[in-house]
């Protein structure tokens, strides 16, 4: 977290439940995960607002790249 937020880099989240994906702000994240939290541990925390599911992979969000599927 601590890189992502020295770069403004935001997390990008994907439901592997229902492909739900979306982005979320590191001011959101900020307020939930310590800063020393690593990148993959934030998928513990999270859940698809689609469907519910604990499924949800984590990567950052880098601009300009667009939904890259299956980010497994």
């Amino acid at each position: 977290m601590a890189q992502l937020m020295a770069r403004g880099i935001d997390v990008w989240a994907w439901c592997n439940g229902c492909s739900h994906h979306a982005v979320l702000p590191l001011a959101l994240l900020q307020d939930r995960f310590a800063p020393e939290t690593p990148l993959p541990a934030l998928r513990r925390g999270l859940r698809c607002g689609g469907c519910g599911s604990a499924d949800v992979e984590a990567r950052p969000h880098w601009r300009g790249l667009g939904v890259i599927a299956r980010h497994g």
